[in-house]
């Protein structure tokens, strides 16, 4: 019945013409249908007070007329607002339903037909009503559980009252056929255990809905917390109704619960519409021009959503990523955790909120939110670009110092296998050769002479090949790989390495570059008499400084070889940095990242 409404109306409303000398809107129907329902309530206690004069209207009256106006004017305003969500068009009807149902009892009429489609007219209210917590706030019903408890209510309030009017024995019942008293009172009792029941379910579904509710659904759930409050008055009434006359304090309770439930909708609308003013604070926080990062909170709290995020749109990535440039991928509209608001300026898209769904009923407010901040995200978009392209050039840097390790390393292999190990043959050739001529002094002295100079070139072609890649360190670990450069050094040289496991290969070998070109700069220029290396991990950081006791005035930003060191610890997301004052001897120090 209750889910017709909207389409029993839109045939009414397109059943009235639209050329009557002016022009009739979809907003002065609901006007008419609002002011219809508003201007018949007070119908129901006026015979009451023209017979009994202005001693009979009790406070029993007013509350029942309230009901019908509460109804009314807050399914109005419902309507009017948001015209496609049944919501408003159902508790409009509810409000118009529940003056005719009252208004069908005495004294307005007698007759005993009149009075008994009216108790049923009633009861087929309460399923009404049922259906509207049931619905709200989206109009209708959409999971299963909603359907069978709307289904449950609608056969106790519509097939067992008719039943229960079949074998109801009073002279005022008009549908009586088999008058039995035992009948009725068991279907009676039949239906109040069915209600109790529902009500049961009813109030545990409620409170589950309130619990997991998020911080800005529960502003908007007022409605269903006096939807369950007033459950609970109306079983309370139900249960006192089976066994003794209804106190009136207990009828003025389930009264006001039902006028408590369109009212804490109407607030919750109300609130809704004031919650706009805080586009005003955020104005003056962006007149400010608050940093990207700051931005998220000030939105955060214009849309009262402590769990809103930004993600910002890369035109040169086509995708979105977060302030960080990390990726972000966008919620889908099945998913019922997060909603995706999209914002563009200008036709072109900046920015995407992802917040809260039960902010899809306060568009305005996040229409004129996302506005407001158009130009604030366009500036913060930027920065996420440059974050982004920060981060590939980062990658690419990383990738060319892992393509350039790799070739370093064949090279290295290379020599190893190919020149150096025919050097050394050709060495043990001359060796042999040279022991042939003994006899020969000059022949002797000119291969021993040969042969010490392809000694000293496979020292420089093994000098050659520890330059372009450190073996040592891929065999033997970085601790073993330094003790061998402090050994070669020309002055002496405290070695300290405290590392409890081997760190990955590109870390070691730019530490043990940093160490090498770092003892060959002291050696060269800074007329050091020692040196202090100091090598650690600790909170996932390899630390690798170095200290002389020279004449200071190193500079990263002159010669290539400190500049090359920096931009390899930089390359691994580290930190490279030089004190070197004059006549204070040179500190360098670099911080890796290893986690």
């Amino acid at each position: 019945m209750a889910a017709s409404v909207p389409r029993v109306l839109g045939e009414v409303r397109r059943g009235v013409p639209r050329h009557l000398g002016i022009t009739v809107s979809s907003h002065w129907f609901r006007v008419a249908v609002c002011v219809l329902g508003i201007a018949t309530a007070p119908l129901i206690v006026v015979r009451i007070v023209r017979d009994g004069g202005s001693e009979a209207l009790d406070t029993t009256l007013v509350l029942t007329v309230l009901v019908a106006w509460s109804f009314v004017a807050s399914g109005f305003v419902a309507w009017d607002r948001r015209p496609e969500n049944r919501l408003g068009a159902l508790l409009v009807l509810l409000g118009v339903w529940w003056t005719a149902g009252h208004l069908m009892q005495p004294p307005t009429f007698s007759s005993p037909f009149v009075l008994t489609v009216g108790e049923l007219w009633r009861l087929v209210w309460t399923f009404g009503f049922v259906y509207v917590l049931l619905a709200f706030p989206r109009g209708g019903l959409t999971r299963r559980v909603d359907m069978l408890l709307a289904v449950i209510v609608f056969v106790a309030a519509v097939p067992l009252q008719v039943l229960w009017l079949l074998f109801l024995d009073q002279p005022e019942n008009a549908f009586v056929v088999w008058p039995r008293p035992a009948t009725a009172d068991a279907i009676d009792s039949a239906q109040r255990i069915i209600w109790l029941a529902v009500a049961v379910v009813l109030v545990a579904m409620f409170a589950k809905r309130w619990l997991d509710a998020t911080p800005p659904l529960r502003r908007t759930l007022a409605p269903v917390v006096a939807g369950g409050v007033t459950v609970l008055v109306f079983s309370l009434y139900v249960i006192v109704d089976k066994f003794r006359e209804v106190p009136l304090f207990l009828l003025w309770c389930l009264l006001a619960a039902y006028t408590a439930v369109p009212m804490a909708l109407l607030w919750s609308m109300l609130r809704a519409r004031l919650a706009r003013s805080s586009v005003a604070d955020l104005f003056l926080e962006l007149r400010a021009r608050p940093a990207p990062a700051e931005l998220a909170g000030a939105l955060s709290r214009a849309l009262r959503d402590p769990s809103l995020t930004l993600a910002y749109w890369l035109p040169q990535y086509e995708s979105y990523a977060d302030l960080e440039g990390r990726p972000v991928k966008l919620s889908k509209e099945t998913d019922g955790t997060r909603a995706t608001t999209l914002i563009d300026v200008d036709g072109r898209h900046v920015a995407a909120l992802l917040h809260d769904p039960s902010l899809r009923e306060e568009q305005e407010l996040l229409d004129a939110v996302s506005a407001a901040a158009g130009i604030a995200l366009e500036n913060a978009q930027l920065q996420a670009e440059l974050r982004a392209r920060l981060d590939e050039l980062r990658a690419s840097r990383v990738r060319i110092l892992e393509a350039a390790q790799v070739e370093r390393q064949r090279l290295e292999r290379n020599l190893h296998d190919g020149a150096q190990q025919r050097l050394v043959a050709l060495s043990l050739e001359l060796g042999l050769l040279e022991t042939q001529f003994a006899d020969d002094p000059q022949s002797k002295q000119q291969l021993k002479q040969a042969r010490e100079e392809l000694g000293r070139s496979l020292q420089e072609l093994r000098e050659l090949a520890r330059g372009i890649h450190p073996a040592v360190v891929t065999g033997h670990g970085l601790a073993v790989a330094l003790e061998t450069l402090a050994a070669r050094a020309p002055l002496p040289v405290r070695l300290t390495v405290d590392l409890d496991e081997r760190l990955p290969e590109r870390h070691e070998v730019a530490a043990y570059y940093l160490v090498s070109e770092s003892l060959a700069n002291v050696a060269k220029h800074a007329q050091a008499t020692a040196v202090t290396v100091d090598v650690a991990y600790s909170d996932e950081r390899l630390v690798v400084e170095v200290v002389d006791d020279g004449k200071g005035g190193a500079n990263t930003d002159t010669g290539s070889g400190l500049r090359g060191l920096a931009d390899r610890v930089e390359a691994l997301d580290g930190r490279l940095r030089v004190w070197s004052a004059q006549g204070s001897g040179t500190r360098v120090r670099a911080e890796i990242p290893c986690a």
